[in-house]
C-alpha cells in the first residue's frame, strides 16, 4: 500500500531538492518487498469486518516481516478495529514496518511521536475504568494486555525523523507535513523557503494541507511578496479538496475583499460550510453572522446551535461568544444561568475578561448562587494577570475580609495596581487611606498624588477630598483658590457633598471671607439633594437672616427634615423651637420627644434639656430617677449645668432621706 513517489513539479528550486536529499541520504534504504499472501487474505477479512481475523492474519505475516502486514496491523490499533485503541501498540507495528522502509507507516509513527498519545482513548480509558475497581489486578491486567505500554510520550526529534524519512521518499503528506514542521519551527529552524518548497512538492498531489499551506504562504508574504490573489487560489483548491480551516481563509478573503471581489453572502457560506464540517472557527463566524443578518439570514436558534458547537471544542472566542449571547439583557434567548456556565469556562481557559465577569457573577448572583469565596478566587486571579477592575475589587475584598482573609497591606498592594492602570476608585482609596491614616501611615504627599490623580479624570468625589486637603493646608499652607475651583467643579457637577462644603466654605467657616448669599444657594443644593447637614445649615440660615430672609416656617421646615433623617443638631434645634414656638406651634411634649432622640444621638445639651424637663415633669410625666441618668450622661460628656443639677438632686436627695430617718 505505499504510494509512489511523487514526480516532482518543475520549477522546484535546489534548495528544496537539497533538503529532501539531505533527508534521503541520512539513512540506508531498505526497500520493502511486495506485500506477501497473507497482506491480502487480511484486507479481505477487513473488508468484511471480521477484525480479529484480519488481526491473526496480519500478525503471522508480520512476525515472518512483512512490512505491509505491520503497518495495517498499526492502523488497526490506531483506529480501534476489534481492539482496544492503542498509541502504543500502533506505535510498534508502525515502528516494525517503517523500520523495514514501509512509507505510510514512516508518516503515521512520525504523526504519532509529533503529539505523543495525549488524547487518545482506548486502552488509557480502560486502564482508568479498570483501576477505580481494583488498582493492584488493573495494573497487572494492563501489563499483560498492553505489552507495549499504555502510551506515546511526545519526540519531536523522532517525528521528525521518520517524517522526513517518508518524505524522501516522495509520499506527498509527509512532504506537507514537513512542510508545516519548518514553518511553525517544530524540530526544525524556522524556514519560510524550504517550506513553500515543500508544500510546491506536495500540491500537484492534491494534498490540501499543502495547498492551505501555500495560501498562508503568499497571504501572508512569508519568504514571499504578499499575492493575495494567488494565496486565494490555492485556499480555493484547498477548500475543493474538503479542508475545513481552508474553507474559513477564504470566506475571509471574500470577506476582506482582499484577492477575490468583497463578497458577504460568499463568505457566509463559506463558513457555513466548514460549520458542519465542525470547524470551529467556521462555526463561530457562522453564528456571529447569522445574529447580524449580514451575509447570512438573521438566525438566533441556528447561531446558538453553531456557538455551542464550537465552544464544546472549547474555542474560546465561541465560549466567550456563547456567554455574551446568553447574558445579552432583552436578548430572545437571555439565560443568566447559561451566561454564568460558559463565563466560567472562559474563565477556566485562561480568559481574563471572563474570569472577571464570573467573580463578578458571583458576587452579585448573577446566574449562579452568591459565593463570596469564589468571586475573590477569580478576581484575584484577574488581577494577577493585569486586570485593572479585578485589581480593584479583590482589593476592597481584601480591605473588608470579604471571601478571602482581611489583609490591608495586600488590599493596598492590589489598590495601588488598579491606581496605576488608571482606575479612578482605587485611586480615590489610596487618596483616603493615605490622607486619614486609615489602613497606612499618615502619608499627605502620598493622598495629595493618588487624589490629584483621580481628580484629573473628573471624579468628583476626588474633587472634594483633594479640596478638602487644600482647606486645611495639609502639607502647605491654606490654598483657598484651588479648593473653591475643586469644590465648584464637583458642585457644578451635581455633587452633593461638594455643595455642602462650598456652602460652609462661603459661610466664612475655618478661614476664608463669608459671602452668605453664595452660601445660601449651594446649601440649598445639598439639601434639596437630601443632605442633612445642609438642610440643618440651611434652616439656621433661615432662622437667623443671614443671606436669606428671616423665614421661622421655612427654618422649621429644613431643620424638621434633617431631624428625622437622625441628625442630632437639628432634632435638638427642632426641640428648641417646640419648646418655644419658634416657626411651630409651641408644645412641650414634642419638645421633649425631641430633645430625647437628640439625647440618644449623643447631644449633651439635649441630654440636660430632657433631664430638665424630667425633673420637673414638663412635658412628660415627672421622672427624677430618669432625668438624673441623663444628666449623668451629659455630666460625662463634661457639661457643667448637667454636673451641677446632678449635685444638686444628690443633695436634695440626702435631706429627703434625712428627714424621713428622723
Amino acid at each position: 500500500m505505499s504510494r509512489e513517489a511523487a514526480p516532482r513539479p518543475r520549477g522546484v528550486t535546489a534548495l528544496a531538492t537539497r533538503a529532501v536529499s539531505m533527508l534521503r541520504d541520512a539513512v540506508l534504504w531498505q526497500v520493502a518487498s511486495p506485500p506477501e499472501q497473507g497482506a491480502r487474505r487480511g484486507l479481505a477479512a477487513h473488508g468484511k469486518r471480521r477484525y480479529q481475523r484480519a488481526r491473526r492474519i496480519w500478525r503471522k505475516a508480520a512476525e515472518r516481516g512483512d512490512a505491509e502486514s505491520a503497518f495495517l496491523l498499526g492502523q488497526l490499533y490506531a483506529r480501534g478495529e476489534g481492539v482496544d485503541r492503542s498509541p502504543a501498540d500502533a506505535a510498534a507495528w508502525y515502528r516494525r514496518a517503517a523500520e523495514a522502509g514501509h512509507v505510510d507507516a514512516q508518516y503515521w509513527l512520525g504523526r504519532i511521536y509529533l503529539t505523543g498519545s495525549e488524547g487518545w482513548g482506548g486502552a488509557r480509558a480502560w486502564l482508568a475504568s479498570a483501576s477505580r475497581r481494583d488498582g493492584e489486578v488493573s495494573q497487572k491486567t494492563a501489563a499483560a494486555l498492553f505489552p507495549n505500554g499504555l502510551t506515546v510520550a511526545k519526540d519531536v526529534d523522532a517525528a521528525v525523523h521518520w517524517i522526513g524519512m517518508s518524505a524522501a521518499a516522495g509520499k506527498a503528506e509527509a512532504l506537507a507535513l514537513l512542510g508545516d514542521l519548518y514553518r511553525f519551527e517544530i524540530g526544525r529552524p524556522r524556514d519560510y523557503v524550504a517550506a513553500g518548497r515543500l508544500y510546491e512538492m506536495a500540491a500537484p498531489d492534491g494534498i490540501a494541507a499543502a495547498e492551505f499551506g501555500l495560501g498562508d504562504i503568499h497571504f501572508q508574504g512569508l519568504g514571499v511578496a504578499v499575492d493575495c490573489a494567488r494565496a486565494a487560489d490555492w485556499y480555493e483548491k484547498a477548500a475543493e479538496h474538503g479542508l475545513a480551516k481552508a474553507k474559513v481563509a477564504l470566506a475571509f478573503v471574500y470577506l476582506s475583499g482582499a484577492g477575490r471581489p468583497a463578497d458577504q453572502q460568499r463568505a457566509g457560506l463559506l463558513f457555513v460550510e466548514a460549520a458542519e464540517q465542525g470547524e470551529p472557527r467556521g462555526l463561530t463566524h457562522a453564528a456571529a453572522m447569522h445574529l447580524s443578518g449580514e451575509g447570512l439570514n438573521r438566525n438566533e436558534d441556528k447561531a446558538e446551535t453553531y456557538l455551542r458547537a464550537a465552544a464544546k471544542q472549547d474555542y474560546l472566542p465561541a465560549v466567550i461568544r456563547l456567554a455574551e449571547f446568553y447574558a445579552r439583557e432583552g436578548g430572545i434567548k437571555q439565560d443568566l444561568r447559561e451566561a454564568a456556565f460558559w463565563q466560567r469556562r472562559a474563565a477556566e481557559l485562561d480568559d481574563v475578561q471572563s474570569q472577571f465577569l464570573i467573580g463578578r457573577s458571583y458576587a452579585t448572583g448573577a446566574g449562579v448562587p452568591i459565593n463570596l469565596r469564589e468571586s475573590a478566587r477569580w478576581f484575584e486571579r484577574a488581577a494577577s494577570r493585569g486586570h485593572a477592575a479585578a485589581a480593584h475589587n479583590i482589593a476592597v475584598y481584601r480591605s473588608r475580609g470579604t471571601g478571602v482573609g482581611k489583609d490591608m497591606a495586600k488590599a493596598i498592594e492590589w489598590h495601588r495596581a488598579a491606581a496605576e492602570a488608571g482606575v479612578t476608585a482605587s485611586q480615590l482609596r489610596l487618596g483616603r487611606i493615605y490622607s486619614t491614616g486609615d489602613g497606612a501611615p499618615r502619608n499627605i504627599p502620598l493622598a495629595l498624588r493618588w487624589l490629584r490623580d483621580a481628580a484629573k479624570s473628573g471624579d468628583n468625589d476626588a474633587r472634594t477630598a483633594l479640596a478638602v486637603l487644600y482647606l486645611q493646608g495639609e502639607g502647605d499652607d491654606p490654598d483657598l483658590q484651588k479648593c473653591e475651583t475643586l469644590l465648584r467643579q464637583a458642585a457644578e457637577a451635581g455633587h452633593a457633598v461638594a455643595a455642602l462644603r462650598l456652602g460652609h466654605l462661603y459661610s466664612g467657616k475655618r478661614v476664608g471671607e463669608a459671602r452668605e448669599e453664595e452660601a445660601v444657594f449651594w446649601y440649598g443644593k445639598a439639601a434639596e439633594d437630601g443632605v442633612a447637614e445642609a438642610q440643618y445649615a440651611l434652616g439656621m440660615k433661615n432662622l437667623s437672616g443671614l443671606g436669606a430672609p428671616r423665614d421661622e416656617k421655612r427654618a422649621a421646615f429644613w431643620i424638621e427634615e434633617a431631624a428625622r433623617q437622625g441628625h442630632a443638631l437639628s432634632q435638638f434645634q427642632f426641640g428648641v423651637m417646640h419648646a418655644t414656638g419658634q416657626g411651630v406651634a409651641r408644645d412641650l411634649e414634642q419638645a421633649v420627644a425631641w430633645y430625647e432622640r437628640a439625647a440618644e444621638g449623643g447631644h449633651a445639651l439635649a441630654q440636660h434639656n430632657v433631664a430638665v424637663m424630667l425633673a420637673k415633669g414638663q412635658g412628660c410625666a415627672q421622672d427624677r430617677e430618669k432625668a438624673a441618668l441623663w444628666h449623668s450622661k451629659a455630666a460625662d460628656q463634661g457639661l457643667e449645668q448637667s454636673r451641677a443639677a446632678l449635685a444638686a438632686m444628690n443633695k436634695d436627695g440626702d435631706r429627703t432621706a434625712s428627714l424621713t430617718a428622723a
